[in-house]
């Protein structure tokens, strides 16, 4: 090295062959990245190429049929609605709570370094290990069927430690001149939460919830695995009505299907019509899933430009 280093045209070689290796990889990042996104849009393009004919008023509001000129997407999407909803009610009070807990009130011990190893490892267990945990705990444990309640916890277990971490992720990202600030005019620790560390971490709480819903959005393993129908043509019980105490909560019990169980299912048969149906469903569950990811972007700019420090 040292002979090298005396050398300018050694120096100027080894230059020239780390500019050459740059060069190089920079090339393969963008190919890579071309490929990336020239799969991705022929993969669009052939969706919305065979399914936009389709998408009109009667096939959202048509139940599933056995013939394809009359099957709709009607059961599947308020389905899909009804079970995010649950998953959304459970999943985000927990995770955030806990992530409150784990950040700012947990003693910093091993024990706390065996949550947080095990939690992270849980944002990566396959889905369908999920689906089997509901099936047991749920369906046969707790006798809850294969409910709307039932699906809606699981994907709730599913995005949990999704929420927790990024709940931690952003009250961390709080300076902690924010705090003391507030310990040195006596507020408590909880005033401090609520006052200074949720408002300006709730851009990354949001993101982190909607990023885990449009996630529970797109799955299938674990919805399967506890029991969703394939072919249901009955809307479950209306939550609101005429008469007191006007909120019913029976369509909890109701059996269900959503989007991509009913796109599963017509692309198992051997009909090309149902092939053209589930490419017009897959394009109402793209749109929702940008939709939300869209929201997302969306709320965390606001947040982040509200925040004075």
């Amino acid at each position: 090295m040292i002979d090298i280093l005396r050398n300018p045209l050694a120096i100027r070689a080894s230059i020239e062959v780390r500019t050459r290796w740059e060069k190089f990889f920079i090339f393969l990042g963008f190919f890579s990245i071309f490929i990336a996104l020239l799969t991705l849009v022929l993969l669009v393009g052939d969706l919305l190429l065979r399914g936009a004919p389709l998408l009109n008023w009667r096939f959202f509001t048509s139940p599933p049929s056995g013939d394809p000129a009359e099957a709709g997407i009607l059961t599947a999407w308020v389905g899909s609605l009804l079970v995010i909803l649950v998953t959304i009610v459970v999943a985000v009070p927990l995770g955030v709570a806990a992530g409150i807990y784990l950040e700012e009130y947990a003693p910093k011990n091993w024990l706390l370094d065996f949550i947080e190893i095990n939690i992270t490892n849980l944002a990566g267990v396959p889905s369908i290990i999920y689906g089997l945990l509901a099936l047991g705990f749920f369906v046969y444990i707790l006798k809850w069927g294969e409910s709307i309640l039932t699906a809606g916890c699981t994907l709730a277990l599913l995005i949990l430690p999704v929420i927790i971490v990024a709940t931690r992720e952003a009250i961390r990202a709080i300076p902690q001149g924010i705090r003391e600030g507030a310990y040195a005019v006596g507020a408590s620790r909880w005033q401090t939460i609520a006052d200074h560390i949720l408002p300006y971490s709730m851009g990354g709480i949001l993101t982190g919830v909607i990023v885990g819903v449009s996630r529970a959005l797109g799955e299938t393993a674990p919805l399967v695995t506890i029991g969703a129908l394939t072919f249901i043509t009955f809307l479950p019980e209306a939550p609101l009505k005429a008469e007191f105490p006007y909120i019913s909560f029976q369509w909890l019990w109701s059996p269900f299907t959503v989007l991509p169980i009913q796109m599963f299912n017509w692309v198992s048969r051997p009909q090309e019509e149902f092939q053209v149906n589930a490419a017009a469903a897959g394009i109402v569950l793209l749109v929702l899933t940008l939709g939300v990811n869209a929201m997302a972007i969306y709320l965390r700019y606001r947040f982040r430009k509200s925040i004075k420090w």
